[in-house]
């Protein structure tokens, strides 16, 4: 605060304690007088009184404006000491003073209304003063959201010269709270009971324009039911901004009007639970390591880099064989973690020979391989293609790594390798197979490279999601395609997904107590991905939250299933129930392994066959490698076979 506004509280403040001296004397004795000459000694005193009090407890440091209940302890507490000193003084120098013993209450307590009523005013003054006028009348709203949220949410609107949204009433937790009110709103029911109220609010033609999430945790299926009975009545939900954004002081710049909503996300909808995950654990892992990342520009190698970037690697290497993708993570690392030494590098997993001279280059301890072509149709198209990426790719990750004396090599394996019926989905787990197989010799030698193998579905946004197809499809006005009304999938985020990926790192690199039994046999982490969601769900939410009606306004339009894809994708294999590991958010498959070197020599088989493109016999020796593999019927790359 500036000087001369600190002199001017200063001279506020000993005028309100110079009034308060004769309104007490008059309150303590109505009538009585002292006498003429004692009234410049005692202002005088008095006021010597207050400084005193006022200046250790900082009164003329505050900000009148923005007063509020904390301010008003040391106004009270300067009140206080400021009439127990005049007092004390008045006795010790034998002084008149009132008869009334109570004399000294009640100068603190003129004081401190007088003090308190000054700031009240100023902040009741300041209202409405930030921003522009509007000649746009404020929409109508419904907030939903706990008390603190509301009252927030309602304060920062306060603190608008022309809110843009006028608080109709509030929905709450809890249905006991109905009929409370918190800044003059009444609460008209609980969240829950969202239908109803709104029903009521149409019967009495006071439908609000929006309905206003006060509360960032309301996620999940108590927003899912907020959601539908809000699109029955035609009423758009949007997001309030995170509770620091709302404080009335941040919304007074001169150029801000109202606050902005935001939409709700898909994200919200998936409720996943904040899992408790092993930070230091993870820091212990990575920090001072040299680490490589395969697939640093895809969307799951990207938040892998991100994140080990985060915990102080000595030396980050992001390899990828797209130039525009890798330019971008690298970009983006150099900006928020610049101190990190990174190193990104053009290459492709199949070319063995440079693989090699790069490992033998920058001797990883730890390689997190996310590289992989993930997308099923596209690998049916070509299947040699992805046959070399996901199957002998991994293998000349592995082997290079393992050579070259890396610690452990993370493999990102997915749930299509579960009872696969696509090329995409069998490769993925040939390349389980082959990590496992190195990763128990690993274990029962009691040295060398530990493979830790991570397996799980969908994670939202990710390149050739759905999420982002609808995205773009609902930018263009639909209509949004599914490719059957029964179609399920398993979805997480992908921050949720990368910090359980390194969650299991942490468990499985090295030998722990609490280690799950079952990875000495080649396990598999699996992550809890929850409950599937069905597609055509996911499309309609999606519609419903960018302010449209399904089939009304959008289409949902069925295009049957693609090549090589499933109804129903699977976490687990039958042969592989799944076993708890004392670990939230992590699961293991009990293992089905096969010899390291056969599985090498199938490998390299299929390399083989794939790089002269003899399509039938890589297909085959995939099959019998795979023998659960069933390759969906009707595909090319099942014509070929």
């Amino acid at each position: 605060m500036a000087p001369q506004r600190i002199l001017l509280n200063t001279a506020l403040d000993l005028s309100l304690a110079a009034l308060a001296l004769p309104a007490a004397l008059w309150l303590a004795n109505p009538g009585v007088w002292p006498p003429p000459g004692w009234w410049a000694g005692g202002l005088a005193g008095a006021l010597l009184a207050f400084l005193a009090a006022a200046l250790p407890l900082r009164l003329p440091q505050q900000y009148w404006r923005y007063a509020s209940l904390p301010d008003l302890l040391p106004v009270c507490g300067a009140a206080l000491i400021a009439a127990a000193l005049f007092w004390a003084g008045l006795l010790a120098t034998g002084a008149w003073h009132p008869a009334n013993l109570a004399f000294p209450l009640l100068h603190a307590g003129v004081t401190a209304a007088l003090l308190g009523a000054a700031r009240l005013f100023g902040r009741l003054r300041s209202a409405h003063r930030a921003g522009p006028h509007s000649d746009l009348p404020a929409q109508p709203v419904l907030l939903a959201g706990g008390a603190d949220s509301a009252d927030l949410f309602i304060r920062a609107l306060i603190a608008q010269r022309a809110p843009g949204y006028r608080v109709e009433g509030i929905l709450a937790p809890r249905t006991r709270q109905r009929g409370r009110r918190i800044l003059g709103v009444p609460i008209l029911g609980a969240v829950d009971e969202a239908g109803p109220v709104l029903d009521l609010l149409r019967a009495e033609n006071r439908l609000p324009a929006l309905l206003v999430l006060a509360d960032p945790t309301l996620a999940g299926d108590k927003l899912e039911s907020l959601l539908d009975a809000a699109d029955r009545h035609g009423v758009p939900v949007r997001r309030a901004p995170r509770p620091t954004t709302l404080d009335p002081a941040t919304t007074r710049a001169p150029n801000s009007r109202r606050l902005d909503l935001r939409p709700v996300s898909i994200e919200d909808l998936l409720d996943r639970p904040q899992i408790p995950l092993d930070r230091e654990g993870m820091a212990r892992l990575i920090q001072g390591r040299r680490v490589l990342v395969t697939g640093a520009g895809g969307t799951i190698g990207g938040e892998l880099a991100r994140q080990v970037a985060a915990l102080g690697p000595s030396m980050l290497t992001l390899l990828d064989h797209g130039e525009f993708a890798l330019y971008g993570i690298d970009l983006e690392l150099s900006e928020h973690h610049p101190n990190v030494p990174r190193r990104a590098v053009l290459a492709d997993v199949r070319d063995e020979t440079r693989l090699r001279r790069l490992m033998e280059e920058i001797r990883p301890e730890l390689v997190f391989h996310a590289a992989a072509l993930k997308h099923v149709p596209m690998v049916e198209n070509d299947p040699l293609e992805g046959l070399l990426t996901n199957a002998f790719g991994t293998r000349v990750i592995a082997d290079a790594a393992r050579a070259n004396g890396c610690r452990a090599m993370v493999f990102i394996s997915t749930d299509k390798a579960v009872n696969p019926t696509s090329v995409m989905g069998a490769s993925k787990r040939l390349a389980e197979m082959y990590c496992q197989a190195l990763d128990v010799a690993s274990r029962h030698q009691g040295d060398g490279m530990r493979c830790v193998t991570v397996r799980f579905g969908n994670v939202l946004g990710s390149t050739g999601s759905v999420v982002p197809l609808f995205t773009r499809q609902l930018e263009r006005g639909g209509p949004l395609t599914v490719t059957h009304p029964d179609m399920r999938r398993y979805f997480m985020t992908v921050r949720e997904a990368v910090g359980l990926v390194l969650q299991a790192s942490v468990i499985g690199a090295e030998d722990r107590s609490d280690q799950p039994p079952e990875l000495r046999d080649g396990g598999i982490f699996v992550l809890d991905m929850g409950k599937p969601v069905k597609i055509v769900d996911l499309a309609r939410r999606m519609v419903r939250l960018a302010g449209l009606r399904p089939d009304e306004d959008v289409e949902i339009r069925f295009t049957g299933l693609r090549p090589g894809e499933k109804l129903f994708e699977e976490l687990f294999h039958g042969q592989e129930p799944p076993r708890p590991t004392g670990f939230p958010g992590l699961l293991v498959a009990t293992p089905r392994t096969a010899d390291a070197a056969l599985v090498g020599r199938a490998i390299d088989e299929i390399a083989s066959a794939s790089r002269g493109g003899q399509g039938r016999l890589a297909l085959h020796s995939l099959a019998r490698m795979v023998p659960e593999f069933e390759h969906a019927p009707n595909t090319p790359a099942a014509d070929r076979a």
